[in-house]
């Protein structure tokens, strides 16, 4: 999205004019800015709020909602398959370039863990964050209903595994979240709360160096979060997590996020591809060896100029994503005008990470923050960050709305299943709460 957005701005005068075309192609009709998921599961910002609708921020591209399956560079194609498509029967349509810009990102890598496919919970879409947040609300109230005290501790156990952002701060937000929801249950207290970390490295956090991944881990600790580094998950089988210490916890929400692997559609291509499957690029953002082909953001393995070792590459990070976006769209600029090529080169700024809410820890240009202050540069920084006037807005307004009101703690489980409740009428002949 950010690459079409320069490239949208560069050749304005072309696309009003007929004379250049940018397409993009996305399974999703938005763009999703991840790191509001954590705050968007808390109930911290609405979910609408944390994604930008591609048509309206790309109103001179030709936007086409639908999958990629394979991309023929040699013939200049994309074989996409789309919604339309689908209903019509038609399979897939090819679509011919001129110039390509893959990059289409990561997902989730998940390990053949047995019982993993089938009960864990990933933290990559809003779609996830918001069926996470219903899911924690409605482990509360199996645990207020039930008189199984089996069935009520495996509700109130929540195991994550995977201790980066998305796991520590998924964590920190839903557990702020589950321990103010319950005083508003007659029969569950915070300390009934079991909630699990478990990493498989000696820290959490790395991203924010040594020192303040321990102090991240003292501040969970302290919340009564039990962190077990250097920890496996061996299982979680008939709904119990094993870990590889020994432990086991019957549980009913165990959320993966250790780790992310390239999209599938890069080993669909006739580019080349480094032994982590990602693409080979050039400090110009060009897949190496390849004319006419481009890449960025994790989908691409970019040369790090400012790194001491000459084999370096930059981290696959949302910090280095939108920097080389812009890049990238400068040089497909460029090259359309015959004109030279500029290299990516940014040195890491460093890391801010939350804890929940007025708790976070940072490490950015080598200062050191933690608690409130680390916290607030966090909201600072991602509110300069997300897409548009619109967005930084709505998201600052309900900032500011949530520290003057009350949590919200409603569970809308219904939106996962929007007919189930009009196909039982219709099955039943009549609606289920008619006498």
């Amino acid at each position: 999205m950010y690459a079409a957005l320069r490239l949208q701005r560069k050749l304005k005068r072309e696309l009003r004019h007929g004379g250049v075309q940018v397409i993009v192609v996305d399974p999703e009709p938005y763009m999703t800015y991840q790191p509001f998921l954590p705050e968007a599961a808390a109930g911290s910002i609405s979910p609408r709020h944390v994604v930008v609708p591609l048509r309206r921020v790309l109103p001179d591209c030709t936007v086409v909602i639908g999958e990629a399956t394979a991309i023929h560079h040699g013939k200049r194609t994309a074989t996409v398959r789309t919604l339309a498509t689908e209903e019509e029967g038609t399979g897939t349509v090819d679509i011919h370039y001129d110039e390509l810009v893959l990059a289409p990102g990561s997902v989730s890598r998940a390990l053949p863990v047995p019982g993993l496919a089938e009960f864990g919970i990933g933290f990559k879409t809003v779609e996830e964050a918001i069926g996470l947040r219903n899911h924690v609300l409605e482990q509360l109230d199996i645990a207020s209903s039930t008189r199984d005290p089996d069935v009520r501790d495996a509700a109130l156990t929540f195991v994550f595994v995977g201790g980066g952002y998305a796991g520590v701060e998924a964590l920190g937000e839903l557990e702020d979240m589950a321990r103010y929801a319950v005083r508003y249950y007659h029969n569950i207290a915070p300390e009934d709360l079991k909630w699990i970390l478990v990493e498989a490295t000696d820290r959490i956090l790395p991203e924010v160096g040594e020192e303040m991944g321990k102090y991240a881990v003292r501040e969970l600790r302290g919340r009564n979060i039990d962190v077990r580094l250097e920890t496996r998950l061996d299982s979680c089988a008939d709904r119990v997590a094993a870990l590889s210490d020994g432990s086991r916890f019957p549980t009913r929400t165990l959320v993966w996020t250790a780790g992310v692997k390239p999209h599938p559609i890069l080993a669909a291509t006739d580019l080349p591809l480094n032994e982590r499957g990602r693409l080979k690029c050039t400090a110009a953002l060009q897949v190496e060896g390849v004319e006419h082909a481009w890449s960025a953001g994790d989908a691409a393995s970019v040369p790090d100029l400012t790194a001491d070792r000459p084999d370096a590459v930059c981290a696959p990070n949302a910090q280095h994503a939108v920097r080389q976006a812009k890049v990238l769209a400068e040089n497909v600029a460029a090259a359309i005008a015959g004109q030279p090529l500029t290299d990516y080169a940014h040195k890491y700024a460093g890391s801010v990470a939350s804890l929940g809410l007025h708790r976070g820890v940072a490490h950015v240009y080598g200062r050191k923050l933690k608690g409130y202050p680390a916290w607030f540069m966090h909201r600072v920084y991602h509110l300069s960050r997300v897409p548009t006037f619109n967005r930084k807005a709505r998201v600052l307004s309900e900032w500011i709305l949530s520290g003057l009101f009350k949590r919200e703690i409603v569970s809308l489980g219904s939106l996962e299943n929007p007919r189930a409740e009009f196909k039982l009428a219709a099955d039943t002949g009549r609606h289920p709460g008619a006498s």
